[in-house]
């Protein structure tokens, strides 16, 4: 048995977000299939550490609500549309999880009974418990809030002791580092510099609930297998803001 192994977790419950964009990957549009195969396992590990995992799905691989505003669409109209993208993601991450034996629940924001459940804190809690991954979707149900919001709601509803915001860099940098060589890396930010900087971790809604509550976010690179476990094992990778 290696030596992580032997680490306890430095977390019990944590929610992850996972951006359209990063089930993307390197298509045009749409999931990548390879990417959702090498999720569903790292989620399946750190679940055997004994973590209870709850995962907030993006949908801006298949619509972004934002975008279609500022081209003419009604706002309401076009965020209720990204929320529904957000299920397609949450029920293709529940199949690739369940094929590999992983208990899942996916609950929604808006009522759909024939494809999820709907959000209670009390029943996904329950499911944590039990040691089931529950998948939120739909975002907060209501328009205008991102998904990242959606993301720092649920983790205080349910009592989560962390946030780890997936991405495809290795952390928050002063600029984009894919276009800037000077770019810098920040391995520890406040909640007030994240604002201040105008970073774009989550938006500012999503940041200033965080800090309300103290509640950590840690952005890391998701397209590095096993990081998720490295973190939950208490490694310092990518980025803490807190």
């Amino acid at each position: 048995m290696s030596a992580g192994a032997k680490r306890k977790p430095k977390f019990k419950r944590i929610v992850l977000k996972i951006s359209g964009e990063a089930l993307q990957g390197k298509r045009a549009y749409g999931i990548d299939t390879g990417i959702i195969a090498s999720l569903a396992p790292q989620i399946k590990e750190v679940t055997a550490l004994g973590v209870e995992v709850a995962v907030v799905v993006g949908g801006g691989n298949i619509f972004r609500g934002l975008t279609a505003a500022s081209r003419g669409m009604e706002r309401a109209c076009a965020d209720y549309m990204g929320m529904l993208a957000t299920v397609i993601n949450g029920m293709a991450l529940q199949d690739a999880l369940e094929k590999l034996g992983v208990f899942t629940r996916v609950q929604t924001a808006i009522a759909m009974q024939e494809l999820a459940e709907p959000y209670i804190r009390r029943r996904a809690i329950r499911h944590l418990e039990k040691g089931r991954v529950v998948i939120f979707v739909a975002g907060t149900g209501s328009p205008y809030f991102s998904t990242d919001t959606a993301a720092a709601l649920r983790a205080n509803e349910i009592g989560a002791q962390v946030i780890l915001k997936a991405t495809k860099v290795d952390g928050v940098y002063s600029a984009d580092p894919r276009k800037d060589k000077n770019a810098k890396k920040y391995d520890r930010l406040k909640y007030i510099e994240v604002l201040k900087k105008g970073l774009k971790i989550m938006d500012a809604t999503a940041i200033s609930l965080c800090m309300d509550n103290n509640l950590p976010i840690i952005v890391f690179n998701l397209t590095r297998p096993g990081n998720i476990k490295r973190i939950v094992l208490g490694a310092k990778i990518g980025t803490i803001v807190k």
